[in-house]
């Protein structure tokens, strides 16, 4: 049996490179492919999602 998978990566398995995380978040269509530039906080901004992925990574 597979494991239950939250957001976008398994549950109890850990990935080494943030930039597959946004990648695989941009194949499912939760992040833009590209930076608009027009909204300083935009929620689905590949930029930020890159950051947020670092710091849960690092964490």
């Amino acid at each position: 049996m597979s494991q239950p998978i939250r957001g976008s990566v398994r549950v109890g398995k850990k990935p080494d490179d943030p930039r597959k995380v946004v990648r695989k978040l941009m194949k499912a269509g939760k992040v833009k492919k590209k930076c608009c530039r027009s909204k300083p906080r935009c929620k689905k901004c590949p930029v930020l999602a890159l950051k947020k992925a670092k710091l849960d990574l690092a964490a």
